[in-house]
């Protein structure tokens, strides 16, 4: 799940460019899908960078909608041609996904465009710089998260949240990870992509509390709220 505290959101690679989903036949940017393609042997093959040499198939990024797909024979229709599906392909898709947010985590941190850990990331919100996203773990406890957002009210801080502490600080080798800030950046920008991607394949983490919402600037459902 991804919410914003300001108006303004970062601009997400790949969200000028439209494809069709083949499940629903909406238009959608690139970047709320899923791209796949044909191997050689005709299996369908994740390609989570949407860089592959193939002709493309698209699924909006949804476990339920690439469920549809496999079992409404979408893939073949769009191939026109008869196609294998792995039975596990959300699974696959959803550890891809995670990989690649776990690998952007480790660059961002390695080249110093990240901190981690409560008071690091308080210190960062609370800065004339604030970071563009703030990656909290989805089995962390509300009171640290609600903290944090008391510093970041009012600034324009994505919330990325559907890692888990366990994925988070195996990505960022070290333990009990449940707090983490990026710069604004390239990385964070595509961190929010796959984050909103992921959510898809995982189930959305509870929303805001009304006093929660209240300190972020949110009203109950998570959304920006009138001020």
């Amino acid at each position: 799940m991804i919410h914003a505290l300001a108006s303004k959101h970062p601009e997400i690679p790949g969200s000028v460019r439209e494809r069709r989903c083949i499940v629903t036949g909406e238009v959608l940017p690139a970047a709320r899908l899923i791209r796949f393609v044909l191997n050689p042997q005709g299996d369908v093959v994740p390609d989570i960078a949407a860089k592959l040499p193939a002709r493309g198939i698209w699924v909006s990024a949804s476990r339920e909608l690439l469920e549809r797909a496999v079992a409404k024979g979408h893939f073949s229709r769009a191939a026109r041609a008869p196609v294998a599906v792995a039975n596990d392909i959300s699974r696959r898709v959803e550890a891809l996904l995670v990989a690649r947010m776990a690998g952007d985590l480790g660059l961002a941190r390695r080249s110093g465009q990240l901190v981690a850990g409560f008071d690091n990331v308080a210190r960062a919100l609370a800065g004339r710089q604030p970071p563009g996203v703030l990656v909290e773990a989805s089995d962390g406890a509300w009171e640290g998260r609600r903290k944090l957002l008391a510093v970041a009210k009012g600034s324009a801080v994505a919330i990325v949240d559907c890692l888990t502490g366990s994925e988070l600080s195996l990505a960022l080798g070290r333990e009990n990870v449940i707090h983490a800030a990026l710069k604004s950046g390239r990385l964070s920008e595509r961190l929010t992509t796959d984050a909103g991607r992921l959510s898809g394949f995982r189930p959305a983490s509870a929303r805001p509390t009304a006093p929660m919402a209240a300190v972020a600037g949110l009203d109950p459902a998570g959304n920006k709220g009138r001020e």
